[in-house]
């Protein structure tokens, strides 16, 4: 019997903000140049290539991301990329103050959109680009990558087995010191500190951690929060001194639909004493779950210590950590930004169902604009469902 062999088709993909980090490493290097050198994505019997357009601002940067990643087609030309027919997805991961207007440029141009959070600077920003990718009839998707890593994998998969039983409580810690540039380079562009380009921790990792709590957990029905400067004058990347005008530190107490109660620590400006930079516990009447970036461990009632007081003059001399057991990984993991883009071309493709939608990523601005507010406010905010 004859074996019908698989049909390689193309489809042309415009990455703009090549050049950034995000860009060029995660979405280029770790996904999409991978999918590409591997035969591409197979398909209902085809299998697509994503044929890559490159687009930034800085041509020799450009020329050697490209000739890097054996790219043949890039440009400094956004407006030239986007009249391209071939070009059926347009990709922003630029600077965020520049999103909103690439992304209308885009949808004139009848391009199926795929945006790097957050998908707008506001709520009202980002509905706009909803309605206007819907008139058009295009399919539309956001970056929600840190649902794909190991660790959040393993605690997805513990929480939903039943094994925690009803959830009491969360705490998700994430951060680290970024240097003011003054002993050492700082570790983070300048614009993340400059309210006018779209910086401030809250608008650039609150997203992530909406739907990570959401996608495990449930809904969030309020919250509040504070949010502080620690660090409030930096050097950039020229070695000019320059004022912080946003937030570099935050903490939120979050109340989910269900009753429980968690709360949210991130900071730039915290020096590292847990297991990773991001760690999520979760709590349940029966048991525990605690995730780092790559391993998960839980512990249930018949594995908790008894602590019955605290003593001033003895040390119990209790390991804490020594009765958790590690959850086993469920096989090899796909780097997350690779398991997004592979969803979002099967859904540009064929249809299917798509996880993480453009009102997915308004989603996620709303939670960080309702944190700004409550920060502003001093009050507890209502996360109320979007319409």
């Amino acid at each position: 019997m004859a074996i019908k062999r698989m049909a390689t088709k193309t489809i042309g993909i415009i990455l703009n903000g090549a050049t950034g980090r995000i860009g060029s490493t995660q979405h280029l290097k770790n996904a999409l140049a991978p999918i590409r050198d591997e035969g591409g994505l197979p398909l209902g019997g085809d299998r697509i290539v994503p044929r890559l357009v490159l687009v930034g601002r800085d041509a020799e940067r450009l020329k050697s991301i490209a000739a890097e990643h054996n790219v043949e087609d890039w440009t400094t030309d956004l407006d030239a990329a986007l009249a391209n027919p071939d070009g059926a997805i347009f990709f922003d991961a630029a600077a965020t103050h520049q999103r909103v207007g690439a992304l209308h440029k885009a949808i004139a141009a009848g391009k199926h959109i795929y945006s790097e959070k957050p998908v707008a600077g506001s709520v009202a920003e980002g509905r706009a680009l909803l309605q206007a990718i819907e008139a058009r009839g295009l399919k539309h998707g956001a970056v929600e990558d840190k649902q794909y890593l190991p660790g959040l994998q393993k605690l997805a998969q513990a929480v939903q087995s039943g094994l925690l039983g009803r959830i009491v409580g969360f705490r998700l810690e994430f951060g680290w010191w970024v240097f003011d540039g003054v002993e050492q380079p700082c570790q983070r562009p300048s614009w993340n500190y400059k309210r006018a380009d779209g910086g401030g921790l809250i608008l650039d990792m609150y997203p992530h951690w909406r739907y990570v709590i959401e996608n495990s957990l449930g809904k969030i029905s309020r919250l509040v929060t504070a949010a502080s400067t620690a660090t409030p004058e930096r050097i950039d990347e020229n070695g000019q001194r320059y004022p912080v005008d946003v937030e570099d530190q935050a903490a939120t107490l979050v109340q989910l639909e269900n009753g429980a109660v968690g709360t949210i620590l991130c900071s730039w400006a915290t020096r590292v004493r847990r297991d990773d930079l991001f760690a999520f516990q979760v709590d349940g009447e029966r048991a525990s779950v605690a995730a780092s970036l790559h391993h998960c461990f839980t512990q249930t009632n018949a594995r908790t210590p008894r602590v019955a007081h605290i003593s001033i003059a003895t040390d119990p001399g209790i390991d804490y950590r020594k009765d958790w057991d590690e959850v086993a990984a469920a096989g090899p993991y796909k780097n997350p930004y690779r398991v997004g883009w592979e969803d979002f071309i099967r859904h540009v493709v064929t249809g299917a169902p798509i996880k993480s939608s453009f009102a997915a990523g308004i989603r996620d601005v709303q939670f960080a604009e309702a944190c700004y507010r409550s920060a502003q406010e001093g009050t507890w905010v209502s996360l109320a469902e979007l319409s």
